[in-house]
């Protein structure tokens, strides 16, 4: 007999199945192919959120920048405002000033001028009296009657002349005398001078008194 070349052990020789196979057969699911589409469109899903909210803020951005440009404007507009209304006041103050300075100079070549025949009456009456000293009492009357004259000129008006009854709002009692008519100035040490409703200067008098 020939002898068997088949080894000893190949009874006990077993095929295995492909490991291939079987590790495919034994690999979990990783999940359908519906499956994965879902999740990549859950994906997807949210992008156009994102797109919106990102949206909404660049528009926020934007409409904030607006309204910063446009209150800017307002301020260089109210700068320029400002600008122009202190140049117009210091104008206004200038001019003002420049009035009230001629108003003074116009005033004061006015009272000059009032007082002008004062001088004049004041001149002849010392040269009227150099000669004869009898004769300066007219001249210095005279000067009186042009004064009183240049004062009602300007609005003053003479109080406190002697026999007037007497009005504290106007005169200034120093001295008390007897007399029969009650309350009427007695004498006269000053003259006194009002504009109107408005004293300038109270005449000081004495006042008879009933005793």
């Amino acid at each position: 007999m020939t002898k068997d070349n088949t080894p000893d052990n190949a009874e006990n020789l077993k095929f295995e199945p492909d490991t291939q196979e079987q590790d495919a057969e034994t690999v979990p699911a990783q999940g359908s192919d519906a499956e994965l589409l879902d999740e990549e469109n859950e994906g997807e899903g949210s992008f156009p959120d994102m797109d919106e909210n990102m949206f909404a803020q660049v528009q926020e951005m934007m409409s904030k920048m607006e309204k910063a440009d446009e209150l800017e404007k307002e301020n260089a507009d109210l700068r320029g405002r400002l600008g122009r209304l202190a140049a117009d006041f210091e104008s206004y103050r200038r001019r003002t000033q420049e009035d009230v300075s001629a108003a003074e100079s116009s005033g004061k070549a006015k009272a000059a001028e009032a007082l002008m025949p004062v001088y004049d009456d004041l001149d002849r009456a010392l040269m009227m009296g150099s000669g004869d000293p009898a004769k300066l009492i007219p001249g210095v009357q005279a000067v009186q009657a042009t004064v009183l004259r240049v004062f009602a000129q300007l609005g003053l008006e003479a109080t406190g002349k002697q026999g007037e009854h007497f009005d504290p709002q106007w005169h200034e009692a120093l001295q008390v005398l007897p007399g029969d008519q009650d309350d009427t100035i007695a004498q006269v040490y000053q003259l006194g001078f009002k504009m109107g409703d408005k004293l300038v200067r109270p005449a000081r008098v004495a006042v008879h008194k009933k005793s």
